[in-house]
């Protein structure tokens, strides 16, 4: 039998909603007694995939969004910029005009990366080694910067790891690996760019790249929700502490976005991408390059009223997943002819 708490509904339509949000009802081919509910059971048990037709509406626009110039004369700092997102956030910037610094662990990735990309744009693409996780390594990181470019006018903490694990089999070093990238990593560059900055009375746009789930938590991804959720908030305290030195800190949550290092670990069969495009309003998987339009967007002189801002880009999926009845959605029109006629049909309250 199909498990239905039917307590708050107190009548038949609230059991009839109850059972189209139970993904189990689907699947379900064993008789169930629900009184007048169970031949709409055995009628509705194959509500229809949902499909993604719509994502014609909301095409990627992949060109660059902001006028030719908007960076020259600025440098720009992206940790992980080697790969994925920070890859397509130098992109941009640079071809808008920065000199970037671009730094991770695996210099190689770094200094492929940073040729690439120069040859593209014409701008210097410097390549610096960098662990976030020492803070050590963060102080040398920026002595070398500093030598090379000067102290930036924009810093991207972008470098993150993640996987997913059920909790109970997440050992302390799962734990630590994730946190001290993610949030050890981006206090140490934070704090030490943002100590030289003020020591040199300059300001600074500081963006950091987060994840939906920040706000809400998620299971088999502990480590990493905790370790945003402690970002966003080092970020929104600075935004009030740090104005006053000319420092503005703003947040972008991605939903989904194709890159092949988040992928291969977060789904690495492609078992879930097409649940997640299911429940995605758009439709569609989100572009490196629609991100990278945005960041550059908030780093600019063009965003400078923006601080303590927490941009959530994902197509609608955050609020998708948090509506009680948004799986109402699969329903068909035939169906919810069915179901109103049942409604109207009910008795009382």
């Amino acid at each position: 039998m199909v498990p239905v708490s039917v307590g708050q509904a107190g009548n038949v339509s609230g059991l009839l909603l109850s059972l189209i949000l139970s993904e189990q009802v689907q699947n379900r081919t064993d008789s169930v007694d629900f009184g007048p509910s169970q031949l709409w059971c055995h009628r509705f048990a194959g509500l229809r995939s949902y499909a993604t037709p719509h994502s014609q509406f909301f095409a990627p626009s992949e060109g660059i969004m902001l006028p030719a110039g908007s960076y020259n004369n600025k440098v720009a700092f992206i940790t992980g910029g080697g790969t994925g997102l920070g890859r397509a956030m130098t992109g941009v910037l640079s071809q808008l005009g920065a000199q970037c610094v671009i730094a991770s662990r695996k210099l190689e990735v770094l200094q492929q990366t940073a040729t690439e990309i120069s040859s593209q744009t014409g701008n210097k693409v410097h390549a610096v080694q960098c662990d976030v996780r020492d803070p050590q390594a963060v102080s040398r990181c920026v002595d070398q910067m500093v030598e090379l470019t000067g102290l930036p006018d924009v810093i991207i903490n972008n470098a993150a790891g993640n996987f997913i694990c059920p909790s109970e089999r997440l050992s302390a070093n799962g734990w630590k690996s994730i946190t001290d990238i993610v949030l050890n990593g981006t206090a140490f560059v934070t704090l030490e760019l943002g100590k030289r900055l003020i020591q040199n009375q300059k300001g600074a746009s500081f963006l950091a790249i987060t994840t939906i789930y920040a706000e809400s938590g998620s299971g088999f991804v502990v480590p990493s929700a905790s370790a945003k959720a402690g970002v966003e908030a080092l970020y929104k305290s600075l935004a009030a502490e740090w104005g006053r030195y000319g420092h503005r800190f703003n947040i972008i949550q991605p939903g989904p976005i194709r890159t092949k290092g988040a992928f291969s670990r977060l789904d690495p069969t492609g078992t879930f991408e097409k649940s997640m495009i299911g429940r995605i309003p758009t439709g569609r998987l989100g572009k490196p390059a629609e991100l990278a339009n945005l960041a550059a967007y908030l780093s600019s002189d063009y965003a400078s009223w923006m601080s303590g801002a927490v941009i959530r880009f994902d197509g609608g999926e955050y609020v998708s997943m948090a509506g009680e009845f948004n799986e109402l959605r699969k329903v068909t029109d035939d169906q919810w002819k069915m179901l109103e006629t049942m409604i109207r049909s009910t008795k009382g309250s």
